[in-house]
């Protein structure tokens, strides 16, 4: 069983830039009083992080390699949790996720490939309900701020309307911080992987691809650049992670049973401002893709520690009752947010799982059904995040 193994949590890619962050977070915590260990390619790549970070000498270091499953099954056979950093996930993925369904380890990791998550989700669904595996996708700033912002004001509108909001916007009214370059990664495997297979368009485009057979309502648009009303007339413009974090808001939804409702509809978008500098600022975000070209973040690389620190995100959620009632809430994180703010957040995600979810069942989840309010209670109490109600 799982639960006897040799290690509670195993850092998979720890000697890439954000895995390091991960393992750096484990060491300021003091490792969360778990038995943890450092995963990677290099032995001596690990020693060297292990040391650079402080972390004790006796830290187990486990040589894994995607190119060879037998390494990637004997890691999560090793283990009661597998945090990974090791993307493109639609790439080098796979074979652990098979192994964690198959061997009964829970996981969870950073992706925003929804293309892959379709996948992984028909695949090894079965494999993971019936071994117990706890498989929770997208454990980062895509798409906990957005999946549990959501959940935290659907809970307020329960116990204040006790309903649902049937709509809900999401606005993201700062971002102070780099997209990390396994994003920028991610987002060039998965436009490879259409260019070979166009029927994934489909997937890409369906808000609903994630929720295994369920269509909900048409959802409003979030493609193009416009005043919002409930913004006090300001513009917003496409947010470019929307995309993903749209899809896990409706399987979560779906995962519990619909609590939104079967006819909730969401969409994301971000604030550029009033007047004529906002529409200018609107304009250049939708016709601009930070994720590519020369100026596109690396694998690999990433922000300093003082830029890191000095960033941060501010997110507003707008929900409205079929009656008209509404309520707004906001999710805020005081470090930049694709890579500070995400190895936070993923830490803690692994910790939850495996300290504060035994009664969970084997599956293929997102974090809001995976962890939900334990989750949010942990990010709060360590990681730097505000969950707030706004006037």
């Amino acid at each position: 069983m799982a639960e006897s193994r040799e290690n509670d949590i195993v850092i998979y890619g720890a000697t890439g830039f954000t895995g390091k962050l991960v393992a750096e977070y484990m060491v300021e915590k003091q490792g969360h009083g778990l038995r943890w260990a450092m995963a990677g390619r290099s032995a001596d790549k690990l020693a060297a992080v292990r040391d650079e970070l402080g972390a004790p000498a006796d830290t187990p270091l486990i040589v894994a390699d995607a190119s060879d499953p037998a390494s990637i099954k004997a890691m999560a056979g090793s283990t009661r949790c597998v945090v990974t950093t090791v993307g493109p996930y639609q790439m080098y993925g796979t074979p652990l996720v098979a192994a964690c369904a198959e061997l009964g380890t829970h996981y969870v990791d950073l992706t925003g490939e929804p293309g892959w998550m379709h996948e992984t989700i028909a695949t090894f669904s079965d494999h993971a309900k019936a071994s117990g595996a706890r498989i929770v996708h997208s454990c980062g700033f895509d798409s906990i701020p957005f999946d549990l912002g959501v959940l935290y004001l659907q809970n307020i509108a329960q116990e204040k309307f006790g309903k649902p909001c049937q709509s809900v916007k999401a606005r993201v009214r700062s971002m102070n911080g780099e997209f990390s370059g396994g994003t920028a990664a991610s987002l060039n495997a998965t436009e490879a992987a259409v260019g070979e297979n166009p029927d994934l368009l489909n997937v890409l485009l369906d808000p609903f691809s994630l929720t295994e057979g369920f269509t909900g309502p048409a959802q409003p648009a979030d493609n193009k650049p416009m005043e919002d009303p409930d913004m006090d007339g300001a513009w917003v413009a496409p947010f470019i992670m929307a995309i993903i974090n749209s899809k896990n808001v409706h399987r979560s939804n779906a995962l519990m049973g619909h609590p939104y409702g079967e006819d909730f509809t969401y969409n994301e978008m971000m604030f550029t401002g009033p007047g004529d500098n906002g529409k200018a600022a609107a304009e250049f975000v939708a016709s601009h893709n930070p994720l590519q070209g020369e100026h596109a973040p690396a694998p690999g690389t990433g922000p300093s520690k003082e830029a890191r620190e000095n960033g941060n995100y501010d997110i507003l959620f707008i929900g409205k009752t079929a009656d008209g009632d509404e309520i707004r809430c906001a999710v805020s994180g005081d470090l930049d947010p694709g890579y500070g703010s995400t190895s936070r957040m993923l830490a803690e995600s692994a910790v939850c799982l495996i300290e504060e979810s035994a009664d969970l069942a084997g599956g293929l989840y997102t974090p809001a059904p995976a962890m939900g309010e334990k989750l949010i209670k942990r990010l709060v109490d360590h990681a730097g995040l505000t969950f707030k109600q706004e006037a």
